[in-house]
C-alpha cells in the first residue's frame, strides 16, 4: 500500500502514520526526518540541504525530491510506504506523481485527515503547553493554518481530481480515527 497522509498541522498525521506503519508493515517516510538524517549522514544531498538551511532558506523541491527518490529506491519500500509531510504544494504533488510513475510505484491513496479549525487550534495549543513551546499560541496557530490552506490545501484538490483522495473525519479517539483510516483504504470509500 502506498499512501500520502494529508492534513493541517495538529490533524494527527504523525500519530496515525506511526500506527499505520505497524498495521501495514510498510515504512513511514517523514520528509522532515529524512532531511535531518541526510544532513546528519553528510550525504551529497544532505550537504546541499545544510548549506541552504544555514542561509535560512527553505530546501528546494529538487533537493527534497532527490532525497525521496533515493529513499524510495531502497528494498524496504517494495511493499509500499506512508508519506507524511510531502507533498506540501502542487508542484511537489506533480513531481511526486512523475517520480512514482517512473519508479513503478504509483500512489494508491491520498488520505486527508479532516479536523475542524477550532479543534486544531485547541490541539496545537495543548501540545504547545505540554511541550513548552511559545510558537503555538492561538494567533500563530491560526496563521499557520491560513498558510496551510493557501499553500497545501490545493494538494487535496489535486488528489481529488486524480481520483485518489480519501477523506477521513479526524476527530475522536486515536483508535476511532485509526479504524476509519483502515476501513477507508480497505474499501476505498470515505468513512465519516
Amino acid at each position: 500500500m502506498r499512501l500520502v497522509l494529508l492534513g493541517a498541522p495538529g490533524s494527527g498525521k504523525g500519530t496515525q502514520a506511526a500506527r499505520l506503519k505497524e498495521h501495514l508493515q510498510v515504512p513511514h517516510i517523514s520528509t522532515g526526518d529524512l532531511l535531518r538524517a541526510e544532513v546528519a549522514a553528510g550525504t551529497a544531498l544532505g550537504v546541499q540541504a545544510k548549506a541552504v538551511m544555514d542561509r535560512g532558506d527553505l530546501v528546494s523541491d529538487e533537493i527534497l525530491l532527490g532525497m525521496l527518490e533515493d529513499r524510495l529506491s531502497r528494498a524496504d519500500v517494495a511493499g509500499g510506504f506512508i508519506l507524511d509531510g510531502y507533498p506540501r504544494n502542487l508542484a511537489q504533488a506533480d513531481a511526486l506523481g512523475k517520480l512514482l510513475d517512473r519508479i513503478g510505484q504509483p500512489m494508491d491513496h491520498a488520505v486527508q485527515l479532516d479536523v475542524d479549525t477550532d479543534r486544531l487550534v485547541d490541539r496545537l495549543a495543548g501540545r504547545a503547553k505540554a511541550e513548552g513551546r511559545a510558537d503555538d499560541n492561538p494567533e500563530s496557530v491560526r496563521n499557520r493554518l491560513n498558510v496551510y490552506n493557501d499553500v497545501t490545501a490545493p494538494v487535496i484538490d489535486f488528489y481529488r481530481q486524480h481520483g485518489m483522495l480519501k477523506v477521513v473525519h479526524g476527530e475522536g479517539s486515536m483508535d476511532d480515527v485509526f479504524t476509519r483510516i483502515v476501513e477507508t483504504i480497505a474499501v476505498g470509500t470515505e468513512v465519516g
